[in-house]
């Protein structure tokens, strides 16, 4: 399902990101969803965490602060990846660093589109396949 770099990409993910790739991907699966770069897509959408060591008390934080304390969550993920706030920082960018990790590794465009974008809030009606499969992946992966 993975280029051979990505599949080394995937490897990169802590076991529990893996996992919730997986998850995701099964999700997309038993709802009807084939196509190739969305599953591939869904298997690396968090990959751009892999290497920022995102632990179960940072993961609690950027939760809480985004539903109480959006303003804190700002400060905690501005700047730059340095010190303490690195995960934090590394956690607001990891769909751009996936994004150009899979395109590295030689996933498609689309796949790259989809990994860059999961985040991406859509306050209309889709239009094209693209935001389709880009729904598909947001309600598997929990976002919408």
């Amino acid at each position: 399902m993975l280029p051979p770099g990505a599949q080394e990409l995937f490897r990169r993910m802590s076991v529990p990101d893996q996992r919730h790739s997986l998850n995701v991907m099964r999700t997309l699966r038993r709802t009807g969803h084939s196509n190739a770069d969305l599953l591939a897509a869904a298997l690396l959408h968090d990959v751009g965490k892999a290497d920022a060591k995102i632990y179960s008390w940072h993961r609690a934080t950027i939760v809480l602060s985004k539903r109480f304390a959006p303003g804190l969550l700002a400060w905690l993920t501005g700047g730059e990846p340095h010190g303490w706030r690195r995960p934090f920082v590394i956690h607001r960018q990891h769909m751009e660093i996936g994004a150009q990790w899979a395109a590295q590794a030689g996933c498609s465009l689309l796949t790259v589109s989809l990994i860059r974008r999961h985040q991406e809030p859509l306050r209309r009606e889709p239009v094209g396949d693209e935001e389709r499969l880009l729904i598909a992946l947001q309600h598997a992966d929990g976002i919408n």
